[in-house]
C-alpha cells in the first residue's frame, strides 16, 4: 500500500482546489433577538448589571463577516430609574451629546471557534479600534427560515472613552456580553 499516502495527498489537493469561499449573505439585525448586557464593579463589593434595550444594524456572513451596529445610548436600563438617569448624564454616557454607541468592523479573521473581528467602537464621542472573538450559530427555524447569529464577551476600559467619573468606587473595566441574530 505504498500508494495510499499519495492518493490521500492528491485527494486533499483536489478538494482544496475546488473549495470555494462561503457566499456572503446580508442580514438585518433582529432587535427581538439581540441582547447587549454589561457589568461593572461597584465598590469592589459587587457587580452592577445593565443592558441596552435598543440596537439596529446589519451584518454580512461568509468567509470574512462584516458588522455595522448602532446602539441607542438612551435605552440603558439597570433596573433603577435614578441610576439610569445618572448614567445618561454628562458624568457617564452624556446621551444628549452622544446619543449612539456604534461598532463598525474593519477586518475579520477565521479562528478555530469563530472569528476575531476588529472594528471601530465609538462610545462617548471617542472612537477606538478593538478586536473581539465572536462565535457564530446558524439553524433553520421551525418556519423554514435560515437564522444566523453571533455572540461575544469582551472588556473595555471606560476611561479609554473619556468616562472618568468616580473611577475607583465604580470600576474602570466594563464587561460586555453581546448576542444577536439577523433576518435576511
Amino acid at each position: 500500500m505504498p500508494h495510499r499516502p499519495l492518493a490521500v495527498a492528491c485527494l486533499a489537493a483536489l478538494l482544496l482546489m475546488t473549495a470555494r469561499p462561503a457566499a456572503a449573505e446580508d442580514w438585518t439585525l433582529d432587535a427581538s433577538h439581540t441582547s447587549i448586557v454589561f457589568k461593572v464593579s461597584h465598590l469592589g463589593a459587587s457587580e452592577t448589571y445593565g443592558l441596552f434595550k435598543e440596537a439596529a444594524g446589519s451584518f454580512t456572513t461568509g468567509d470574512s463577516p462584516t458588522f455595522d451596529i448602532t446602539v441607542n445610548a438612551d435605552s440603558i436600563d439597570t433596573g433603577n430609574a435614578k441610576r439610569d438617569q445618572h448614567l445618561k448624564s454628562p458624568d457617564f454616557f452624556n446621551v444628549r451629546q452622544f446619543p449612539t454607541i456604534a461598532f463598525k468592523s474593519t477586518a475579520s479573521e477565521k479562528t478555530d471557534d469563530g472569528y476575531n473581528v476588529t472594528g471601530d467602537l465609538t462610545l462617548h464621542g471617542v472612537t477606538k479600534s478593538i478586536t473581539v472573538g465572536m462565535t457564530q450559530g446558524a439553524v433553520t427555524s421551525m418556519q423554514g427560515k435560515n437564522v444566523t447569529g453571533f455572540s461575544t464577551t469582551f472588556e473595555i476600559q471606560r476611561t479609554d472613552f473619556g468616562m472618568d467619573y468616580s473611577v475607583g468606587p465604580i470600576g474602570d473595566t466594563v464587561t460586555l456580553m453581546v448576542s444577536f441574530e439577523g433576518n435576511n
